[in-house]
């Protein structure tokens, strides 16, 4: 039997082989020069064991769909939204400013991208986590992204959007 090749499209076959509804985990991560040493040793560490426990239950694996997003200097997608097989941890290099208010705005854009996807695949999706881990404050509180983000995660969890966790490591 011939493969559909109309299911050849990225993502398509992902969701034909996977139809289980899914949790987008969306990880914005601070790697910020401040975390240098221990605290992005630990930052490492957390995300090794976070996707350990996922990994060792059955329907999260199947379900849960994990990105990572930094800020340190500058706001960058080191892992896109993938299953816990198919996520790979990167190594984290600690650099730069901390512009956390720009990396919350990338974020909830890459989660409604993402939201987006299942939608168009006809996948249902449950509540996204938003997990932002950092050492401290922003280094942009004074520019649009700050405000902007401080504005969008408070409307997003009032309509139960995403709910939105933020750790001091």
């Amino acid at each position: 039997m011939e493969q559909n090749p109309f299911l050849q499209e990225a993502g398509q076959q992902r969701f034909a082989d996977n139809p289980e509804p899914r949790c987008a985990s969306l990880l914005i991560l601070d790697v910020s020069g401040s975390m240098l040493g221990e605290p992005l040793r630990q930052l490492q560490e957390g995300i090794e064991v976070y996707k350990g426990s996922l990994h060792s239950d059955t329907l999260a694996r199947q379900r849960v769909e994990v990105a990572i997003l930094t800020f340190g200097g500058k706001v960058e997608l080191m892992c896109p939204f993938a299953t816990v097989d198919a996520f790979s941890i990167p190594r984290l290099e600690a650099r730069g400013d901390t512009p956390m208010g720009q990396a919350v705005v990338e974020g909830l854009g890459l989660l409604d991208s993402q939201k987006t996807v299942y939608k168009q695949h006809g996948i249902a999706y449950y509540r996204p986590w938003i997990f932002l881990l950092t050492d401290g404050g922003p280094t942009d509180a004074h520019t649009h992204y700050w405000a902007e983000a401080a504005q969008r995660v408070k409307e997003g969890e009032s309509k139960k959007s995403f709910s939105f966790f933020r750790g001091r490591c």
